[in-house]
């Protein structure tokens, strides 16, 4: 997830002491207080002190917790590189990831599609401390696109607990510029019909309005970065609606034979009785010779 404040099991500085602790105390000392008032007033003070140790334990916890991620997060590096050196060698396998991420196809146009076919790595760095940010890289082969071969995004939570982002300047080819691109196809289409494309995946890499909850950054960090395969291997959806479809239309079909099936029954019944009603009417005009 992108930087957010701490939490109460981050470390965090002691919070100051709440003012009416001594009031209390003056109030309960008081001789002419009630005794259940007095009692209660004693309850809450407690209550506070046990409080403070809560706090107190929750800080220490959290120290605890990060040493265990930084010791984790380093461990977990060597595995991270060999599985970048394995998915190198399967072509379009980080678009095939995304388009097959339901939040992140989402903000996939055509064009985006095309240039991420020359994506070639992705790569995410959580900073030593963890908690005080993390970068995404993404790695491209030789396109006509732009100039870059890596387009980066940083993201940080400074001491007093401001998250920030920077990136990468993306270097556009001449009449490539797919962040343009998208606003001249969306002011067109607003013109024309109601429903609009999505702006260029590219311009999230010059969004820096929300540090603090980049839903991009939080789904490739947390979603994708750590099993990105679960998503390489989503069935096509489309596939599936088309085989879904055919099962439809067989069942549909099934269903119109025994209809008919069944009529045909109903016929061949109705012309038995009738036969029956025939025979038992010259049986009787025998009788009557």
């Amino acid at each position: 997830m992108a930087p957010k404040r701490q939490s109460a099991l981050l470390p965090q500085s002691k919070k100051p002491r709440s003012a009416p602790a001594p009031k209390l105390e003056d109030k309960s000392a008081s001789p002419g207080l009630p005794k259940g008032e007095k009692e209660q007033q004693e309850a809450i003070e407690h209550i506070d002190e046990v409080q403070n140790e809560i706090d107190r334990l929750n800080e220490q916890a959290s120290e605890e917790i990060l040493k265990v991620e930084q010791k984790y997060n380093k461990l977990r590096q060597p595995f991270f590189q060999k599985r970048s050196e394995l998915i190198a060698k399967i072509p379009n396998f980080w678009v095939t990831t995304f388009v097959n991420h339901p939040q992140v196809s989402a903000l996939l146009g055509e064009e985006d599609e095309e240039a991420l076919h020359y994506l070639t790595r992705v790569e995410v760095t959580e900073f030593e401390d963890i908690k005080s940010g993390y970068r995404i890289d993404f790695y491209f082969d030789e396109n006509p696109y732009f100039e870059n071969k890596v387009l980066s995004k940083e993201f940080h939570l400074n001491e007093s607990g401001d998250p920030s982002s920077k990136s990468t300047e993306i270097k556009w080819k001449s009449g490539k510029d797919l962040t343009k691109r998208s606003s001249q196809t969306q002011n067109k289409a607003s013109r024309k019909r109601q429903h609009e494309e999505p702006e260029s995946f590219f311009t999230w890499f010059t969004d820096h309005s929300d540090a603090g909850a980049d839903e991009l950054g939080e789904v490739i960090k947390d979603d994708i970065w750590p099993n990105p395969l679960q998503y390489y291997l989503v069935p096509d959806m489309d596939d599936e609606e088309g085989e879904a479809e055919d099962d439809d239309d067989d069942d549909e079909e099934e269903e119109g034979l025994e209809d008919i099936d069944e009529e045909g029954d109903e016929d061949e019944g109705e012309e038995d009785e009738d036969d029956d009603e025939g025979e038992e009417g010259e049986e009787d005009e025998g009788e009557d010779d």
